[in-house]
C-alpha cells in the first residue's frame, strides 16, 4: 500500500515546482514509510511513497516501461498480476521486476484505457504517456483506494491519494461547497465525486480520467458497474452454498501473496470470522488474528472472536480499550481532511494500530453486508416497500403523511411504540424512504440547523439527490436496490474511506476479499430471497459457513463498533461539545443557526432528547474547521 501525488500542466510544458512536489509527497509519508520517489519532466511531476509488500528490492516507483516513455505511480494491489505478466510477456513486453506495478505500464501499452478491465484488485494510479502527451488516472471498481484531483485556474492539475497533499498549494481555492455540507449532515460523509471543497473532486469508484495536454478536462469515464440480475441457471441452495465457499476461498487465496507478515482482523462477526476460517484452511502456518475488546460488556465481542481463534488455533492478539476512548477526536480531522462523522473510526483506528505491531498486511471482512445483504435496514426497507406497492402514492402520501404528523415523537418509548418515523417513511417514495432510514439528520432537522445564508446557497438542493441519481439504474427489487445504492455511496464514501485512512495512518495494508469483483458479480445473480430470507440477512452466506463456524458466530445479533456518544456528550465530553459546537469557529462560518445549535445541546445534555448523531457531526465539522484554519498555507 502506498501514496501518490502529482502535478500536471494541462496547457503547456512549464516547469513543475520541485519544492511543492516534494512537500506533497512528504505529506503522505505515513502511507509509505519504506521509500519515496519522484519523477519530473517539463509540465509533469509524479511522486510516490512506498509500503513494500511484494518484490521488496525491485518495486520502487515511479516505475517506467522499457524506453521510459510510460511511467506510473500506483497505490494498491493487482492480485492477478502474475497471470497478466505471462500474457504480456508472450505479447513481447519485457519485465524487469517481479512486482504488480510493472504490469500496469505494459497493460497500458497493450490495451490502452481498457487496461483497467483486466485488473483484479484494489488500485488508484496515475500514468503518464509521453508519446501521447496523456495523463491517465484510474480508481478500482469498488473504491477501495482513494484518488483526489483539482484543476487550478493556471491550468495545473493536482492529484493525490489524500487531500492534504493538494491543500499544500496556496493557489488552491478553499471555498466550501454548500452541496457537500448538505450531503455531509445527511450521510455523515461526503459521497463521491464531491469533496468539502468546491475545487477538489474525488475520482469515483470504477472510473478513469484521461487528460490530454492542450485539451479541456473531460468528465470521468465509468468502466464498471454491478448488475443485479438473478441467473437463469437454476441452482439449488446447497449447490450455491458450495460454490460460494469455493469462490470465497479463491478470493482469499490470491490475497495471501505477500513478502511481509500477514494476518486478519477478527471481530467474531460473520464476515471477519468467515475470512479467518478460509485463511486457516489455506495457510500452512497459524493465522495471525487481531481483535479489539471493550471493558464495557455492552460493546464487547471479544468472546465471539475467541471462539473462532480457538477453533482454528490462530495466533490471537486482543487489546482491550475503554468505550470512553475519545482522545482521537482532534486527530480524526487530520486523517480525513474533510468532515467525517462515522464514530466507529476511533475503534477502527485502534484495531489497525494493534495489527501493525505484528503484521504489515491484514485481511478484513469489509463489504460482507453490501455483498450479501446483511444490514438490518434492508429488512425494514423491504417491509415498507411491500406496503408502498399495495397502496398508490396519491393515497399513501397524504394518509400516512398526516398520520405521521399527528403521531407524537417518542424516543423514550419501546421500539414498538415509535410509529412516527414508520408512518412518515410509508408516506414517501421508495428512494426517499430509504434515504430517510439512513440519514443521520432528517430533512427538517437539517433545514432547522442551517442558517438562512446556507439555505439560500443550496437553492433547494437536498442530499437525497445522490440516491436518486443512482436509483435511475438500480434494480427493481427493494433489497437489491438498497444493496446497489450502498455499493455506490456508503461503501466507498464511509466504510472504505474509514478503513483506508485508519490503516494508512499506521502504514498497514488492508485487503477486502468479500469485495473481490468476480465474487460480487456472482452474488448479484443470486435470488434476492437467498440474500435476505424473512428476517435473516446473509441467508445463503451463513448457510454456506455452517460447517466452518459456530452458530454463536453466525446467528447472534449484529453489534459492530458501537461508540457511546449520547453518554459522552452528557459526561466527559460535555464541556468540549459546548466549546466546539457553540464556539467562535462554528459561529464564524455563518453556516448554522446558532440559536438552534444551543437548543440542541441543551436538550441533549438535559436528557430530554437524544441528538447525539447530529452533535457528533457538528463536533467533527468543528474539528475540521480548526484543522483547516491551522493548516492553510500562506502565499
Amino acid at each position: 500500500m502506498c501514496g501518490l501525488a502529482g502535478i500536471f500542466d494541462t496547457r503547456e510544458q512549464r516547469p513543475i515546482d520541485p519544492d511543492l512536489l516534494t512537500r506533497m509527497n512528504d505529506a503522505l509519508w505515513h502511507r509509505g514509510p519504506d521509500a519515496g520517489g519522484e519523477h519530473r519532466e517539463p509540465g509533469l511531476g509524479l511522486s510516490h511513497r512506498r509500503l513494500a509488500i511484494i518484490d521488496l528490492s525491485g518495486g520502487a516507483q515511479p516505475l517506467f516501461n522499457e524506453d521510459h516513455s510510460v511511467v506510473v505511480v500506483f497505490n494498491g494491489e493487482i492480485y492477478n498480476f502474475q497471470t497478466l505478466a505471462t500474457e504480456l510477456t508472450a505479447a513481447g513486453h519485457i519485465f524487469r521486476t517481479h512486482c504488480d506495478t510493472e504490469v500496469i505500464v505494459h497493460a497500458w501499452e497493450q490495451w490502452g484505457e481498457r487496461c483497467v478491465d483486466r485488473f483484479r484488485g484494489m488500485f488508484a494510479f496515475a500514468l503518464w504517456d509521453r508519446q501521447q502527451q496523456t495523463l491517465f488516472l484510474a480508481r478500482d471498481r469498488l473504491g477501495v483506494k482513494p484518488l483526489h484531483y483539482a484543476l487550478l485556474a493556471d491550468g495545473r492539475l493536482l492529484f493525490a491519494s489524500e487531500m492534504k497533499s493538494l491543500l499544500l498549494d496556496s493557489k488552491l481555492p478553499r471555498d466550501l461547497d454548500p452541496h457537500a455540507i448538505e450531503e455531509y449532515f445527511a450521510y455523515g460523509y461526503i459521497p463521491d465525486p464531491r469533496s468539502i471543497f468546491k475545487s477538489i473532486h474525488k475520482l469515483p469508484a470504477g472510473h478513469t480520467l484521461t487528460i490530454r495536454r492542450g485539451q479541456s478536462l473531460p468528465a470521468p469515464r465509468e468502466y464498471w458497474d454491478i448488475l443485479f440480475q438473478p441467473s437463469s441457471n437454476k441452482l439449488d441452495i446447497q449447490t450455491a452454498a458450495d460454490e460460494l465457499i469455493e469462490r470465497l476461498r479463491e478470493s482469499i487465496r490470491i490475497r495471501l501473496i505477500s513478502e511481509v507478515p500477514l494476518g486478519a482482523f477478527l471481530s467474531g462477526g460473520v464476515d471477519s470470522s468467515a475470512v479467518v476460517a478460509m485463511m486457516a484452511g489455506l495457510s500452512d502456518q497459524a493465522v495471525n488474528t487481531c481483535s479489539i475488546g471493550f471493558n464495557d460488556p455492552k460493546y464487547n465481542e471479544s468472546a465471539f472472536a475467541e471462539l473462532v481463534a480457538n477453533r482454528y488455533h490462530t495466533n490471537h492478539h486482543l487489546d482491550t480499550v475503554s468505550p470512553d476512548d475519545f482522545n482521537l477526536i482532534g486527530q480524526l480531522a487530520t486523517l480525513y481532511d474533510e468532515p467525517y462523522a462515522d464514530s466507529s473510526a476511533m475503534p477502527t483506528y485502534r484495531v489497525c494500530e494493534l495489527a501493525r505491531r505484528r503484521v504489515t498486511v491484514c485481511l478484513s471482512g469489509d463489504g460482507g453486508d453490501e455483498t450479501f445483504a446483511g444490514y438490518r435496514r434492508y429488512r425494514w426497507h423491504m417491509y415498507e416497500d411491500k406496503v408502498r406497492r399495495l397502496i398508490p402514492q396519491w393515497l399513501r402520501g397524504p394518509v400516512f403523511g398526516a398520520a405521521g404528523f399527528i403521531y407524537p415523537k417518542a424516543d423514550w418509548a419501546p421500539q414498538i411504540l415509535r410509529a412516527k418515523s414508520t408512518l412518515q417513511a410509508l408516506a414517501r417514495t421508495s428512494i426517499d424512504g430509504y434515504f430517510d432510514s439512513i440519514a443521520i439528520l432528517n430533512n427538517s432537522l437539517r433545514a432547522a440547523l442551517f442558517s438562512p445564508q446556507l439555505r439560500r446557497e443550496l437553492q433547494g438542493y437536498q442530499a437525497v439527490e445522490v440516491l436518486r441519481h443512482y436509483a435511475k439504474r438500480a434494480p427493481d427489487h427493494p433489497v437489491s436496490r438498497a444493496q446497489y445504492l450502498d455499493l455506490k455511496t456508503y461503501l466507498p464514501g464511509d466504510i472504505l474511506t474509514k478503513v483506508d485512512r485508519a490503516s494508512m495512518a499506521h502504514a498497514l495494508e488492508v485487503r477486502e476479499p468479500l469485495l473481490d469483483h468476480p465474487l460480487l458479480e456472482w452474488a448479484a445473480t443470486l435470488p434476492p430471497e437467498w440474500q435476505l430470507n424473512g428476517r435473516e440477512g446473509k441467508f445463503l452466506f451463513k448457510k454456506s459457513l455452517e460447517p466452518y463456524l459456530d452458530n454463536d458466530n453466525l446467528y447472534r445479533p449484529k453489534m459492530g463498533f458501537a461508540v457511546p456518544l449520547a453518554a459522552w456528550f452528557r459526561g466527559p465530553l460535555r464541556e468540549q461539545l459546548r466549546t466546539v459546537v457553540l464556539g467562535d469557529t462554528i459561529a464564524d462560518t455563518s453556516l448554522f443557526n446558532m440559536k438552534r445549535l444551543r437548543w440542541m445541546v441543551d436538550q441533549h445534555q438535559a436528557g430530554i432528547r437524544d441528538f447525539s448523531p447530529a452533535l457528533w457531526s457538528l463536533l467533527m465539522f468543528g474539528a475540521f474547521q480548526n484543522n483547516l484554519l491551522s493548516n492553510t498555507p500562506s502565499d
